[in-house]
């Protein structure tokens, strides 16, 4: 009952759910170093793709110079709504787009800047063509995704926690998404499909997960991620349930209050 096409579904109450327990948990390390990766570059007009709630633009918007124009896009129109609701520091162009068929002109941009997006592209190298057609020659792509889920432990641990709940039909959604666009010789094969002719630079960052509690830490993954889908797939009244069973399986190996686990990413970087 694994449905990959719900993978890209963030609606209801998912969007602030991310953005309250999710992004200060995982995401804000990774948009510190892509943010600073980006910040020495001669710049006038930046793309950000798979924006969710915000977590990159707000510093994009925080970070580079006021006559640097940033247009923020995602499918959601939903995450779109949550990270406008936050705000920037400065006024940020919000558009809901797909990144299969981006509705910008060629040779737009300076920069495209995508954290933690990629992964759910359907057709990789087809985002990565469009990525590279609205790049300005010279032009510099950065995007981040996850590394294997055995180097993500809260992720991990809500994963097989879940798998005793439903043994018979575990939810994947983690395994599958997420953390599932790891490998070196795929990203650089998926970009050179996309007509990147440069190698790309691909760094591997460790970093700390932190949350306040086992239990925020498992409301952000069951209720705060497509991950809800899987889960309410199977048995909509068992969302309460897994959401306990993640908050134990966290507690026992990480502990209740001040929970700090190991997460690691991959950084790509490559110029048109």
């Amino acid at each position: 009952m694994n449905h990959p096409d719900n993978d890209k579904v963030f609606t209801g109450s998912i969007p602030k759910l991310y953005d309250t327990y999710l992004v200060p948990m995982i995401f804000d390390p990774y948009a510190v170093d892509l943010v600073n990766r980006l910040k020495s570059k001669s710049l006038s007009q930046v793309l950000e793709i798979a924006a969710g709630t915000g977590v990159v633009t707000r510093l994009l918007a925080s970070t580079l110079p006021e006559n640097i124009s940033i247009v923020a896009t995602d499918l959601n129109q939903a995450m779109l709504d949550q990270a406008s609701t936050v705000g920037t520091t400065r006024t940020v162009e919000w558009r809901q787009a797909d990144a299969m068929q981006l509705p910008f002109e060629d040779e737009t941009f300076d920069a495209v800047v995508c954290q933690f997006g990629t992964m759910f592209f359907p057709d990789k190298s087809k985002a990565f063509s469009e990525m590279r057609r609205v790049l300005r020659t010279g032009g510099i792509l950065i995007f981040n995704v996850w590394d294997r889920i055995e180097d993500n432990e809260f992720a991990e641990t809500v994963t097989t926690a879940l798998a005793t709940l439903f043994p018979e039909d575990p939810p994947r959604f983690m395994v599958r998404t997420p953390y599932g666009y790891h490998d070196h010789h795929v990203i650089k094969q998926d970009l050179a499909n996309g007509g990147f002719t440069a190698l790309p630079q691909i760094d591997k960052v460790t970093a700390r997960s932190q949350a306040t509690t086992s239990r925020d830490a498992a409301v952000a993954f069951c209720q705060g991620t497509p991950l809800r889908n899987e889960i309410e797939a199977r048995d909509a009244s068992m969302l309460e349930e897994a959401t306990n069973i993640s908050e134990e399986a966290i507690g026992k190996r990480f502990g209740w209050e001040a929970i700090d686990g190991k997460i690691q990413a991959i950084i790509v970087t490559i110029e048109k």
